[in-house]
C-alpha cells in the first residue's frame, strides 16, 4: 500500500474539472472551553459551515465538481432530492444559480413538519426553485436511493418536456447515480483533508476526526485522504439517519470508489470505517431534548451554532465518547461543522420548548 504526498493527491484532484464556489481554507481553530469541561488535550473545530455559498456548509465543496460535471454534460437544470429542510438542497439551488443553472428540487417530509416559509425552504424559494413535495414510506426514515431516483426521473420527464436538459444527482453528491457517475463528493473531501493536513501542519494532525455521517460521501473521503497520506488519524462517523449495519456498506462502497476512479494503491479494512448509530434518537431530523441541549452548550461554552439535524448529533456523539473515556487525555480531536445551520430557524417552538 503506498503513501502519498500532499502534492500527489492533489494534482489527482485538481485535473477534474472544477468551478470555484468556495472560500478556501475555512477556519480551524481550538474550542478551548469545551476542551477545559471534557478534560481533553484540545478539541478543535473545522468551519465548513463558513465555506461562503448561501450561509455555507459541506456541500459547497462537492457541488464545486458536481456542478462543473452538469456543465460539462450540457445540462441547464439541476434535479436532486433531500428532506424538508436539506441544506443539501439549498447548497444545490444557491451553487446552480451561481453557475447560471436552474434548481429543481424533490423535498420528502422525513419529519412532522409542514412545509413552511422558514429556514432553508425560505431560502430555496428566494432562489427561485421549484419544489416538489413528497412523502415518505417510513417516518424519520429518508427514501432509499431507488425509490428517490424512481422520483426524480418522472420529475426529469417532465423537464425534458419543456425543453430543458436535466442533470439529476443524489441526495449529498454522494453516491453515484443519475448523471453523475464519477465519486465528486467523496473527491471533494480527500482535497479537504488535505486542507485540514496543511493547517494541522505546525503542531501534528488530530488522532481522531469527528463528522456528522449522513449520505456517507463527507466520511469516505476523508477516510481514504488520511490513509492515502499515511496518517494515523481516526475518522468518526456519527450516523444521523441510518443504523450502523445498514450504512457501513454505503461508505465503504464510495470510498471504494474514490480509491479506483484516482487510481490509488491503497487497502481499506473494515476497521477503518468506525460508526457510532448511538445518537439517531427520535429519527432522522427529530429536535429531541439531547438536540436542543447541545445546541444551547455550544452556542453557551463557545458562541457556536449547531444545526438540529446534523451536528448536534455529531456534538452529542463527541461529548459522549469523550465522558465515556473513548478518547484518550491526550488526543486531539477535531470536530467538522458540515453546516445547515438555517434549519433551526423552523423549529423555533420545539427547540426553545425541549430547553426548557
Amino acid at each position: 500500500m503506498a503513501v502519498y504526498s500532499p502534492e500527489q493527491l492533489e494534482k489527482l484532484i485538481t485535473s477534474q474539472p472544477r468551478v470555484n464556489l468556495i472560500s478556501r481554507p475555512t477556519p480551524l481553530y481550538p474550542l478551548k472551553n469545551l476542551t477545559v469541561e471534557l478534560g481533553l488535550k484540545e478539541i478543535s473545530i473545522k468551519r465548513d459551515d463558513l465555506t461562503g455559498l448561501a450561509l455555507g456548509g459541506n456541500k459547497s465543496r462537492k457541488l464545486e465538481f458536481i456542478l462543473a460535471d452538469a456543465i460539462g454534460q450540457g445540462a441547464d437544470t439541476i434535479i436532486t432530492w433531500g428532506s424538508l429542510q436539506s441544506n443539501w438542497c439549498l447548497q444545490t439551488a444557491a451553487a446552480a444559480r451561481r453557475c447560471g443553472l436552474r434548481p429543481v428540487l424533490v423535498l420528502f417530509k422525513t419529519y412532522d413538519l409542514p412545509l413552511i416559509n422558514q429556514g432553508n425552504v425560505l431560502l430555496e424559494k428566494l432562489l427561485g426553485a421549484e419544489i416538489h413535495l413528497r412523502e415518505t414510506e417510513k417516518q424519520g426514515k429518508s427514501p432509499d436511493q431507488g425509490q428517490a431516483f424512481r422520483l426524480l426521473e418522472e420529475v426529469a420527464e417532465y423537464e425534458r418536456r419543456k425543453g430543458h436538459q436535466p442533470y439529476l444527482v443524489s441526495v449529498g453528491g454522494s453516491a453515484c447515480g443519475g448523471h453523475m457517475k464519477k465519486p465528486l463528493g467523496a473527491m471533494a473531501y480527500l482535497l479537504s483533508l488535505l486542507e485540514i493536513y496543511r493547517q494541522t501542519a505546525s503542531s501534528s494532525p488530530p488522532d481522531y476526526l469527528v463528522v456528522a455521517s449522513g449520505s456517507g460521501g463527507t466520511q469516505a473521503g476523508l477516510l481514504v485522504g488520511a490513509r492515502a497520506l499515511g496518517l494515523k488519524t481516526k475518522i468518526i462517523g456519527i450516523c444521523v439517519s441510518d443504523k450502523k449495519e445498514e450504512f457501513l456498506p454505503v461508505v465503504q462502497s464510495i470510498a471504494l470508489d474514490l480509491v479506483e476512479f484516482l487510481g490509488l494503491d491503497l487497502t481499506l479494512e473494515d476497521s477503518d470505517i468506525i460508526l457510532f448509530d448511538d445518537y439517531l434518537g427520535a429519527g432522522y431530523g427529530q429536535v429531541t431534548p439531547e438536540v436542543s441541549a447541545v445546541i444551547r452548550l455550544l452556542l453557551q461554552k463557545e458562541a457556536l451554532v449547531l444545526d438540529p439535524v446534523y451536528t448536534s448529533k455529531a456534538m452529542i456523539g463527541l461529548i459522549d465518547l469523550a465522558r465515556k473515556k473513548y478518547f484518550q487525555p491526550d488526543d486531539k480531536v477535531l470536530f467538522l461543522h458540515t453546516g445547515g445551520v438555517p434549519a433551526l430557524f423552523a423549529f423555533p417552538d420545539r427547540l426553545l420548548a425541549e430547553s426548557g
